[in-house]
């Protein structure tokens, strides 16, 4: 499986982040579920991860839970 690469500006700052392509439908599918952009739910989810945690990570675990938990 390949990577894919999205680029967003984050608390100021423009960041990339790559994963696979089932990770980027995941998160998109859950960001419109609640009303918001791709870019909005990926901000949230930056600014509650913890500081040594990688935001690819912190995606990753968000999408894993979400389909656990539903």
């Amino acid at each position: 499986m390949s990577l894919v690469k999205h680029s967003f500006s984050l608390a100021g700052h423009r960041t990339s982040v790559a994963l696979e392509q089932e990770f980027w439908n995941v998160l998109s599918r859950c960001a419109a579920g609640r009303g918001l952009t791709l870019v909005r739910l990926v901000a949230e989810l930056d600014a509650a991860r913890d500081a040594d945690q990688p935001l690819a990570s912190a995606l990753r675990v968000f999408v894993v839970r979400f389909l656990t938990s539903s």
